[in-house]
């Protein structure tokens, strides 16, 4: 019944190669000071200049978004790159006309689904990258994943899934909480997709671009905009361009470090 745990490898995620490049290449100053530079640079951006952001580049910040750690491989997230006129106006408009949406080069509706992990449990078994999916992948994707998901009828299957969870916790030790609620499912599927969206926007920063990442939108409004169903959940809507001169409202601050760091 148990997922494995967010962030850590699963299945498809990493192979014996990726853990020897990793150990090789990337403990280096030079990657550390890279990284700490996109960290640290990264602003929100409230005003663009009209400088485009090159398809390549924004394809590679996509590309770069998708290789987020997310909960067994299945990927329940989309990218919306709004880029018609009449829907850009629009757009701009449900996002309550902020100047970020509005000078944006390019805006976009991260959105996460909950419909697609079916299908994509599936596909972590046919898209395997080592050959054959060995039983154990399967036996994880075909049995446990659904086992997790699946609540039935008036929630017949989240009822048994709740006596089962309470009897393993009581007499075997701890397990994850599977999904009882839909509310469960698409919490879990926007907690991923933003681990896709953080990837984005420091990508966007790596190539010389910023972003902005907003909550005020009208969801129902920009639903309506972009055809989504009711499985489609927008996360955040994301404006990316080249800072402006003035894009920049106040000196970046943060609360003390002791205040959100526990040592236990």
């Amino acid at each position: 019944m148990s997922q494995q745990d967010q962030g850590s490898p699963t299945p498809t995620q990493e192979t014996k190669t990726d853990q020897g490049v990793a150990m090789q290449d990337i403990r280096s100053s030079k990657n550390l000071a890279a990284f700490t530079e996109v960290v640290e640079s990264r602003r929100s951006v409230r005003r663009f200049t009209d400088t485009p952001i090159p398809d390549e580049v924004l394809q590679d910040c996509l590309r770069l978004a998708m290789l987020a750690p997310n909960s067994s491989n299945l990927q329940p997230w989309e990218f919306y790159v709004i880029e018609t006129p009449d829907k850009r106006s629009k757009a701009s408009k449900i996002c309550m006309n902020q100047n970020a949406a509005r000078t944006a080069n390019k805006l976009i509706a991260v959105v996460a689904r909950t419909d697609t992990w079916r299908d994509h449990a599936k596909q972590n078994i046919r898209d395997f990258p080592d050959g054959k999916a060995p039983k154990k992948v399967r036996d994880y994707y075909e049995k446990i994943v659904p086992m997790d998901f699946l609540r039935g009828p008036a929630g017949v299957f989240s009822a048994v899934k709740w006596g089962m969870t309470k009897a393993v916790r009581q007499f075997k030790g701890p397990i994850k909480t599977p999904c009882y609620t839909y509310e469960d499912i698409r919490n879990w599927a926007m907690y991923n997709t933003a681990l896709a969206a953080e990837n984005l926007i420091l990508a966007l920063r790596a190539h010389g671009f910023d972003s902005c990442a907003m909550g005020g939108f009208d969801e129902p409004a920009l639903k309506k905009l972009l055809n989504l169903s009711d499985h489609h959940h927008v996360v955040m809507m994301i404006a990316a361009g080249e800072r402006a001169e003035r894009g920049i409202y106040h000196s970046q601050f943060r609360f003390d470090y002791d205040k959100f760091v526990k040592r236990v």
